[in-house]
């Protein structure tokens, strides 16, 4: 399976931010996936922000928790992203992720005026 980010790259500070990740290769809904989204701010780790499983079950980082909301669309065989009042913290480099380990080449977000 491949996975791909996409979206803006620039973010007006408390706007919403909103990233989509095409999957091609298999459908979103097989039951052997869980599709994670994880950033990684510049000169810091990677963070898992949320997952969705193949039935549209959601988790999310207790940190993002109140920010953020993933979904799906399986006509679109695609997932989203979204992180509301968004602040420079949150420029990172956004990453789509499968539980079998593929990742996106991750899309730059940055969050300024």
């Amino acid at each position: 399976v491949q996975v791909q980010e996409s979206g803006p790259g620039l973010v007006k500070p408390s706007q919403t931010l909103s990233l989509t990740c095409t999957v091609s290769g298999d459908s979103i809904t097989a039951n052997y996936y869980i599709w994670r989204w994880i950033r990684q701010p510049p000169g810091k780790g990677l963070e898992w922000m949320g997952s969705i499983n193949y039935s549209g079950g959601t988790y999310y980082s207790p940190s993002l928790k109140s920010r953020t909301s993933i979904s799906r669309d399986t006509s679109k065989n695609q997932f989203t992203l979204q992180l509301t009042s968004v602040t420079p913290e949150d420029t990172a480099v956004y990453y789509c992720v499968t539980n079998l380990g593929e990742w996106g080449q991750g899309t730059q977000v940055t969050v300024s005026s």
